[in-house]
């Protein structure tokens, strides 16, 4: 898997999403759709799983999470920044969320969740804030967030 591979994944993924509200609804679509049952939910977790393995995600480290922004928003990505996360049993700093974000929650332990939800999406909408953590194990995030858009509090 080379980086390039992994963005046209992602530019696919993107294209579902493009224009959609991130809200509830979308949510549900993703979990029904795109869920722990389905190809691209295997195809994104064994790209992560693999990038974080060969070096060239979650390049990072601070506080005990490794983490990376792969990608920034581009067109082709239809306007969406990728983040990636390595994290165990822990939680992260308190951002919030201005455009929204989307959440692909990858346990690599079983029975780690993210915020409470086992594998799967999360949709957190326009305006939430939260501190993202990891209990159960270890978890891969990956983070999709509308222009890049993404506020630390202090």
């Amino acid at each position: 898997m080379l980086p390039t591979q992994f963005r046209e994944q992602i530019a696919e993924l993107s294209a579902q999403l493009a224009g959609r509200a991130l809200d509830a609804g979308l949510d549900a679509w993703l979990n029904a759709e795109l869920g722990v049952a389905s190809t691209t939910y295997a195809r994104l977790k064994q790209s992560c799983t693999n990038g974080v393995a060969e070096g060239w995600l979650c390049g990072r480290e601070g506080g005990g999470i490794r983490y990376g922004r792969i990608f920034k928003p581009a067109p082709e990505l239809h306007g969406f920044s990728v983040d990636v996360v390595d994290m165990t049993d822990i939680a992260g700093p308190h951002h919030t969320h201005p455009n929204g974000e989307i959440d692909l929650i990858m346990p690599l332990d079983d029975g780690a969740q993210f915020d409470g939800r086992p594998a799967g999406w999360l949709v957190c909408p326009p305006g939430s804030a939260h501190r993202p953590t990891v209990a159960g194990g270890r978890a891969l995030v990956l983070y999709l967030l509308p222009e890049g858009s993404i506020q630390f509090t202090r």
